[in-house]
């Protein structure tokens, strides 16, 4: 599980700033209409589950449990091209869209940091990843009337500290392979 999250951490670095962006963007134009709410979303999720999808590919065959990042890749992009094709949708489903979107990528994120903890240390960071996703969809099922205003803030705040925290991940693991490709002995 280790070689495929530090075979793949530009992936993660990737996902994080595209994270860190969206919620900028969020943060920026905050009287943003439903419709550009779902596009802007849903074009989070078809990049977030690209870089998922590539990750999961890359690291196929050099473990078995590459398909975990393979199936929330293909998850986000399912969600990210159903809020495309369908950009009417009321406000009540995109919340309870996005709402189970975060809290399946939240289980499947802290099952790889279990994972992941015989291997590293700092695997605490993906599980906190996981418990945010979990949290920001529960409150979003909680509390699906508030307003959109307080939704799209909400949706900034969770896609910044989500990105800042997988940024955080990835720059371990970079510095992890770094460390052990300069342990390796290298071949001339």
């Amino acid at each position: 599980m280790l070689t495929v999250y530090t075979g793949s951490w530009w992936a993660l670095l990737l996902r994080g700033i595209a994270a860190v962006a969206f919620g900028l963007l969020a943060f920026i134009w905050p009287g943003i209409t439903l419709t550009v709410l779902v596009l802007l979303w849903g074009a989070y999720a078809l990049v977030d589950g690209a870089f998922a999808i590539a990750a999961g590919v890359k690291s196929h065959g050099e473990n078995k449990r590459w398909w975990v990042l393979l199936l929330e890749g293909i998850l986000s992009v399912i969600a990210g091209i159903i809020a495309w094709v369908v950009p009417g949708i009321t406000a009540l489903v995109l919340l309870m869209l996005i709402a189970a979107w975060a809290i399946v990528t939240g289980v499947f994120e802290i099952v790889a940091a279990i994972q992941m903890r015989k291997y590293i240390r700092g695997e605490w960071l993906m599980i906190l990843a996981g418990i945010a996703s979990i949290i920001f969809g529960a409150l979003l099922f909680i509390n699906p009337g508030a307003g959109a205003l307080a939704v799209v803030w909400l949706i900034g705040v969770y896609a910044i500290v989500f990105g800042v925290i997988l940024i955080a991940l990835s720059l371990r693991l970079h510095g992890m392979l770094r460390s052990h490709d300069q342990m390796s002995p290298r071949a001339v």
